[in-house]
């Protein structure tokens, strides 16, 4: 048989790559006589710069900016081929970079981000795929596009400073000196949410708390960003407000689209187009993916999602291994799944589930793999 092994990390347990490893013993322990294909997946987000750096022999680089409270960080992006880059904005305006005392979406910055794009070009590339997720700011992107060449002025003529409190005195942004390598590259962003930029489903309303926003807070950095897409309309041309996903990373989605003329998509469609998954996947005979924890947010198009949505357009059936699964989640409920199997059982503490990830994997797809090849019948 030729199985396809497309999983995602297991965060906090096991990388994409290991989760590979594992499935790929179960499956030697039912029989040697495969071809098995490993594909570790992500979707945009946490170890979307290692899967891909190692599934293409690529270089990852690291480099000091600007970090979203104004300090100095290390954060790493990856280069393959010699021109595609990888960058998580995670690792320069993530959450994690931030004491969560110390959050303050009026003042966080996604500079570091510009930064990380101009280290990049000038090394070359002109393809980048960007994954969204886990910032600490809320500036519409303001900040990476400053790091660009792009002037964010008040009336005066002064430069407003940086994060998403000072927005609402954005009178006019000037474009004379944005890099110009910018328009010759192409920019995918990775981005998995269809929050627009404002209201009461926008970035600052349903983000703003994770990220340190007071109640006091929430309509001054809403306004903010609704004033940031006015001047965007009338000095860029380009309508963001309700752009699905503009929301995004405190409106980094608005951003991208504005100052780095990207294209937003679903993180694990980019992913799979790079690793060429779909010609892997209709050659196999069945496909294993899966992810830390599978639940009802699956279904909005998480890598396992994406993954067996790819399988069953050639009728090819998917397994789901997760770390643990959410009881109202049914295999029945993604087309092409035939089973989805959580390694957490009931009973089974968190600490013995991480400490033992490797074996239990191996084992849910030994005994998965060995019910398909002696004929499998039905969903679970």
């Amino acid at each position: 048989m030729r199985i396809v092994l497309a999983p995602d990390s297991f965060k906090g347990s096991a990388t994409a790559i290991e989760v590979c490893r594992a499935m790929n013993d179960g499956i030697q322990r039912v029989s040697h006589d495969n071809e098995v294909v490993f594909a570790p997946m992500a979707d945009g987000g946490e170890g979307t710069v290692e899967n891909l750096t190692t599934a293409y022999n690529g270089e990852t680089i690291k480099v000091q900016v600007t970090g979203p409270a104004g300090d100095t960080v290390l954060a790493e992006y990856g280069i393959l081929n010699g021109s595609l880059c990888i960058i998580e904005v995670a690792e320069t305006s993530g959450l994690t970079l931030v004491a969560e005392k110390e959050r303050n979406p009026l003042t966080a910055t996604t500079y570091g981000l510009g930064q990380i794009i101009t280290d990049a070009l000038d090394k070359g590339c002109r393809t980048f795929v960007i994954g969204l997720g886990g910032s600490a700011t809320n500036d519409g992107g303001c900040g990476m596009a400053s790091a660009l060449g792009y002037e964010f002025e008040f009336e005066d003529g002064i430069k407003i400073p940086a994060g998403g409190g000072s927005l609402k005195g954005l009178k006019v942004i000037k474009t004379d000196k944005a890099d110009k390598r910018i328009f010759e590259s192409d920019f995918r962003i990775a981005c998995d949410v269809k929050n627009p930029l404002c209201g009461e489903n926008g970035a600052s309303y349903i983000f703003g708390p994770q990220k340190g926003a007071t109640e006091e807070m929430l309509p001054v950095l809403d306004e903010n960003l609704k004033n940031l897409a006015e001047v965007i309309r009338r000095d860029l041309g380009k309508d963001v407000l309700d752009v699905p996903g503009a929301g995004a990373a405190g409106g980094l989605g608005a951003g991208a689209i504005a100052f780095l003329n990207g294209n937003l998509y679903e993180g694990v469609k980019i992913i799979a187009e790079l690793l060429e998954l779909e010609d892997q996947i209709k050659k196999s005979d069945i496909v294993f993916t899966g992810e830390g924890r599978c639940d009802l947010q699956t279904l909005g198009g998480k890598t396992p999602f994406g993954v067996a949505s790819i399988a069953s357009k050639y009728g090819i059936p998917s397994v789901i291994i997760a770390g643990d699964v959410d009881s109202r989640l049914k295999a029945s409920q993604i087309e092409g799944v035939i089973e989805i199997i959580g390694i957490k059982t009931e009973g089974m503490t968190l600490e013995y589930a991480r400490e033992h990830v490797y074996n239990l994997i191996s084992d849910a797809t030994k005994a998965s793999f060995t019910e398909f090849v002696t004929g499998f019948r039905g969903p679970k």
